[in-house]
C-alpha cells in the first residue's frame, strides 16, 4: 500500500498535466481550423476535471498496475471534434489530431530540461527528481500510445487523413471495435512492440535536442 501511495503522489501531477494539456491541444487545434464544438463545450480549457473520464484516467490505470503491466495508460475524456466543420476536413484531421501528441512530446521535453537543471545544480530533493522523470515516461508513454495507427486513437485518426478517400473510409470503420483491439494488444503484450521503438526514438530526439544545455552545464 505504501508502494502504491508513493507511486501515486509522484505520478499524480503529471499525469494530470499530461492529459489536460493533451486534450486541450486537441481542442485548441480544433478551434483554429474552423471547429468551436470542443470550444462551444467548454472542452478548451487547462482545468482538469473538464477532461477527466472515471473509468479511463482512473479505473484503467489502477487495473493496469495491479495487473504488473509493462505500461500504464488510460485515456481523458474524448475532446468533441466535427471535423466536418474544418476548413479542409480531410487534411486538417491530421494535423488535430496530432496536436495532442505533440503537447505530450513538449512536455516531455519540459520535464526532461527540469530532470537536467536539478542535476546540474545537485539539488539533493528526490521526490523533484522521481517526478522529473515520472513526467518524462508519461508523456512518452502517451505520445507513443496514442499514435498508434487504429482509430479512435490519434494514430488512427491520422491514417484516415493520410489514405486515399477509398481506403480511409473502410478504415475508419475500425473505430467502434479499436478501444476492444488495443486492450486486446495491451494484455497479449503486442502493443509493446510499438510502444518501446516510439518512446525511445522520441527520447533519442528530446535528448539531442537538448544537448547542448546538457553539455554547457556540464
Amino acid at each position: 500500500m505504501n508502494d502504491l501511495i508513493q507511486t501515486f503522489s509522484v505520478y499524480a501531477l503529471p499525469i494530470v498535466f499530461a492529459i489536460t494539456l493533451h486534450e486541450a491541444a486537441h481542442a485548441y487545434a480544433a478551434k483554429y481550423f474552423g471547429d468551436t464544438t470542443a470550444y462551444a463545450q467548454g472542452r478548451m480549457s487547462m482545468n482538469p476535471i473538464k477532461h477527466i473520464d472515471p473509468i479511463g484516467t482512473l479505473l484503467i490505470p489502477i487495473v493496469l498496475y495491479f495487473a504488473g503491466s509493462p505500461f500504464l495508460f488510460g485515456y481523458a475524456k474524448p475532446v468533441p471534434v466535427n471535423f466536418g466543420n474544418l476548413r479542409n476536413p480531410k487534411k486538417q484531421m491530421a494535423f488535430v489530431a496530432l496536436a495532442g501528441p505533440a503537447a505530450n512530446l513538449v512536455m516531455a521535453l519540459m520535464w526532461m530540461l527540469l530532470a537536467v537543471f536539478l542535476h546540474a545544480f545537485g539539488s539533493t530533493e528526490e521526490f523533484l527528481m522521481r517526478m522529473a522523470q515520472a513526467g518524462i515516461l508519461t508523456n512518452l508513454v502517451i505520445f507513443a500510445f496514442n499514435l498508434f495507427p487504429i482509430p479512435p486513437l490519434d494514430g488512427g485518426r491520422i491514417m484516415t487523413s493520410l489514405l486515399p478517400n477509398k481506403y480511409a473510409y473502410k478504415f475508419a470503420q475500425l473505430e467502434p471495435y479499436g478501444f476492444f483491439i488495443v486492450l486486446a494488444l495491451v494484455f497479449l503484450k503486442v502493443l509493446h512492440f510499438w510502444m518501446v521503438p516510439v518512446m525511445t526514438i522520441a527520447e533519442t530526439g528530446l535528448l539531442l535536442l537538448i544537448s547542448p544545455i546538457t553539455f554547457l552545464l556540464n
